[in-house]
C-alpha cells in the first residue's frame, strides 16, 4: 500500500485514463472494535464498484472484465491489519493502486477518466510529512515521517554506507577519541555525498527537515553548506542504524516545537489579514474565494469536517444522507487551494476560535 504522495506521482494519478477510471474511497479504523467493521465495508464498497461497471452502458465487456480483475488484485493487497483512518482504490484498464491514509475519507465509488486525487491531496497535507536524515560517520539513513510515526524511507538511494575500505572501525577505536573519526577526511567525503542525495530527496520531495546525529557529524554537514545546513538538528547518535520507534521518538520534541510555531505564525497571519480585510471564514465564503484564485493562505482544523449541498448560490449545510451532498468539500477546497498556489496549513482543533473550523488570507 502506498503512503508518500510527491508531485510527481499526483501528476501521474490526475493523468487522463481511457474510460473508466475507478475510484473506491472507504473509511478504515485503526483499533479494535470499530475495526471489526472494516473488511465487511471494503467487500461491500468494491462490490458497488463491479456493480456500477456491469450497469454503465458505456464500459464495454472488455473493459469491465479488466477493471473487475485490477479491482480485485487491488482488493488482495490491501493490509488492514496496518489501516490508517482511511482507504482508497484507484483501478483503470491494467492498473491499479492502493493508498492508505491518515485521515478519514467519505465512502464512495466513482467511475471517471481520471482518478479522484482530492482525498488523497488532503490528507497528505494533513499529515505535514517531514523527513529525517540520520548520519554516522559510516552510514546515513533515510526516514520519512507523519502524523505519529516516522518510517525507512528508500528515497534518493538511501540508506547509504561507507565503503568498508573507507572506514576503519577498529583503528576508530584503538584512537579512543570519537571527535576525531569526523576529522577523518573520508568521513567529511562521505558526509558530503550523504548531503548532496538528501539535496536531490528534497528537490523532487520538498518537506521540512530535522537530522540525526552526533554533535561532529552536525557541525560538518553545517559545513559542507546546501539544503542540509538550513534543516533542524537534532542532536543524537546511534539512530542511522536504529528503529523507527526510536528516532521518532528523538526527533518528537522537535516537530511538536515547529507544529506549535507553525499554529502560531498562522494565528498572527489571520489576525493581520482581518485588519486589512482580506479575511475569509467558513466553507461557503472560501468555497467562492477559491474557485476565484483569491485564497493565499488556508488554515484548517485538523478534524473539521462538513457536510453540505450547493443550493445554487451557496453551500449550505445539509445530512449526510442527502442525495446532493458534499461530503468532502473541506479536502475539495485544500487541492483547489493547492492548485492555485496558495498554501494549506492544518492546526489543532480549536485553534482558529470563531472563525468555522476553516480561515483563510485572501490576495485582493
Amino acid at each position: 500500500m502506498e503512503h508518500d504522495l510527491s508531485p510527481a506521482i499526483l501528476a501521474g494519478l490526475r493523468r487522463p485514463r481511457p474510460y473508466p477510471a475507478v475510484s473506491v474511497l472507504t473509511p478504515t479504523h485503526r483499533r479494535e472494535p470499530d475495526n471489526a467493521q472494516d473488511p465487511v465495508r471494503l467487500r461491500n464498497v468494491v462490490a458497488e464498484a463491479k456493480r456500477r461497471l456491469e450497469e454503465d452502458p458505456a464500459v464495454t465487456r472488455e473493459r469491465r472484465t479488466d477493471v473487475a480483475r485490477e479491482l480485485d488484485l487491488a482488493l488482495a493487497e490491501v493490509d488492514l491489519a496496518h489501516a490508517e483512518d482511511g482507504l482508497v482504490i484507484y483501478a483503470a484498464p491494467g492498473e491499479h493502486q492502493v493508498w492508505t491514509l491518515a485521515r478519514s475519507v467519505p465512502e464512495r465509488v466513482v467511475l471517471s477518466d481520471t482518478f479522484l486525487t482530492r482525498n488523497l491531496v488532503a490528507a497528505q497535507t494533513a499529515g505535514q510529512p517531514f523527513w529525517v536524515l540520520s548520519v554516522a560517520a559510516d552510514r546515513a539513513t533515510l526516514w520519512s515521517g507523519g502524523v505519529d510515526r516516522v518510517a525507512e524511507d528508500h528515497a534518493g538511494g538511501f540508506p547509504l554506507d561507507r565503503p568498508a575500505e573507507d572506514f576503519d572501525p577498529e583503528r576508530q577505536e584503538r584512537i579512543g577519541d570519537a571527535p576525531s573519526t569526523f576529522r577523518d577526511e573520508g568521513t567529511r567525503r562521505f558526509l558530503r555525498a550523504a548531503g548532496d542525495a538528501m539535496a536531490r530527496v528534497l528537490r523532487s520531495h520538498p518537506r521540512p527537515l530535522y537530522v540525526t546525529g552526533p554533535e561532529a557529524a552536525l557541525t560538518l554537514l553545517d559545513e559542507a553548506g546546501g539544503a542540509v545546513r538550513d534543516a533542524v538538528h537534532v542532536p543524537h547518535g546511534g539512530l542511522a542504524g536504529s528503529s523507527a520507534e526510536a528516532v521518532w521518538q528523538a526527533v518528537r520534541p522537535a516537530v511538536a516545537e515547529a507544529a506549535r510555531g507553525a499554529t502560531d505564525a498562522v494565528a498572527r497571519e489571520l489576525d493581520a489579514a482581518r485588519g486589512r480585510k482580506e479575511f475569509a471564514a467558513g466553507v461557503d465564503e472560501l468555497w467562492q474565494s477559491v474557485r476565484e484564485g483569491r485564497v493565499r493562505l488556508l488554515a484548517v482544523e485538523e478534524n473539521y469536517r462538513v457536510t453540505v449541498r450547493d443550493d445554487g448560490d451557496h453551500l449550505v449545510f445539509a445530512d449526510a444522507g442527502d442525495l446532493d451532498a458534499r461530503e468532502d468539500v473541506v479536502d475539495e477546497i485544500v487541492e483547489q487551494c493547492l492548485e492555485t498556489g496558495a498554501e494549506v496549513r492544518f492546526v489543532p482543533d480549536g485553534a482558529l476560535g470563531e472563525a468555522e473550523g476553516i480561515a483563510g488570507v485572501l490576495r485582493y
